[in-house]
């Protein structure tokens, strides 16, 4: 095999797939990228049999072959090569050389047959939207999920088409984080499992165009995303996710309409008081006119008042800060509406649109 590249595509190619690179695996063959040039098409792949991307790269194909390289080694040289031209070369033995102006490197690499290739999706439930509109609703809701695997469910987001409605949901037993899109054009409904770690990467990867399409393909077990010159493959969660709809009440007792920046700068000042392991809730209080913030905590104690709009009956009401400021954070409105019942109700905060939609459980300040 005989390739030719400039240093910055090929370190961008890398960069990539070396997010579906194993780091843990007693498995030498998943720890490597693999480069196929079996076509006159340049293709890098990195999978790790539960997260596979591949991405092909501007290059020329001088002699075609394969051969799997140590991801590190390969990705660390790589990135520390001049701004020049790259050479690779592999002989019979796999040893291969890489050469960029003065520097060479001859590094061994393994079969190429042992390399787990991406599985093969037939393209029939395909969702084409924005790049941008999915990092936005990914961003938006995937700090719900729950990192703990005793609940494999929790670990995923649930994508979900119904009506002509993209819904993304995430939960984690205290809260849940919703996100819907209207599409344009017919598409079948569908529910898909899509694990957290696999949307993490692919929101890193995704670009900020609305003008840039990805298409999503469906299988029963798997999930490919297609964008650019890249693709993602994924295992799906098994499972019935669980019935949101059950969970999400339009009945409230108390509507706060508040500025969001005012609102999360006060939340965020009060969390400097609350210590790893603090167990202290924001306890606020809401009149006519005016929201009151106030922490106690072994750090100290904090005061706050804001201006608000208000309807409906006076409610004083807990919350873990950390809940409120992530959504917070992510919603891009100038002023947010809150939606309680009484202290032990979830909170909501929601649009009228119905684009996004965040369920809070509070805490017991008793």
């Amino acid at each position: 095999m005989k390739l030719s590249f400039n240093r910055n595509d090929l370190l961008k190619a890398i960069n990539i797939v070396n997010k579906a690179v194993s780091s843990g695996t007693t498995m030498p063959i998943l720890k490597c990228i693999l480069l196929d040039a079996s076509s006159d098409e340049i293709i890098l792949i990195g999978n790790d049999m539960e997260l596979s991307i591949e991405t092909s790269v501007p290059g020329t194909v001088l002699e075609r072959g394969r051969v799997a390289l140590d991801a590190r080694l390969f990705s660390e040289i790589v990135r520390k090569l001049p701004d020049s031209d790259v050479e690779i070369n592999t002989d019979d033995r796999l040893i291969t050389n890489i050469k960029c102006g003065k520097a060479v490197y001859n590094i061994p690499g393994q079969d190429a047959e042992d390399f787990p290739y991406p599985p093969i999706i037939e393209e029939e439930n395909v969702l084409s939207v924005s790049q941008l509109s999915l990092k936005e609703m990914i961003n938006q809701t995937l700090f719900s999920i729950n990192a703990n695997e005793n609940n494999k469910l929790m670990t995923g987001e649930l994508f979900e088409i119904r009506n002509n409605t993209f819904r993304i949901v995430a939960l984690d037993g205290h809260r849940i984080a919703l996100r819907k899109l209207e599409l344009a054009g017919e598409y079948a409904d569908l529910k898909a499992v899509v694990p957290g770690k696999t949307l993490s990467e692919v929101s890193k990867i995704l670009s900020d165009e609305l003008d840039q399409p990805v298409s999503m393909c469906f299988s029963s077990n798997q999930l490919m995303f297609e964008f650019d010159e890249t693709k993602v493959f994924t295992r799906l969660i098994e499972g019935e996710y669980f019935h949101i709809d059950n969970m999400i009440s339009s009945d409230y007792q108390t509507k706060v309409v508040i500025n969001k920046k005012e609102f999360y700068e006060c939340i965020d000042r009060a969390s400097l008081l609350i210590r790893e392991g603090d167990n202290k809730p924001i306890v606020f209080t809401v009149e006519d006119g005016q929201i009151e913030l106030d922490i106690n905590t072994t750090s100290g104690s904090m005061n706050e008042s804001l201006e608000i709009e208000k309807e409906g009956m006076d409610i004083k009401i807990g919350f873990n800060p950390k809940f409120l400021t992530e959504p917070l954070r992510v919603i891009d409105d100038e002023t947010i509406s809150l939606y309680m019942i009484n202290s032990k109700a979830p909170c909501f905060i929601k649009n009228d649109e119905g684009t996004y939609l965040y369920l809070i459980l509070p805490v017991n300040i008793l």
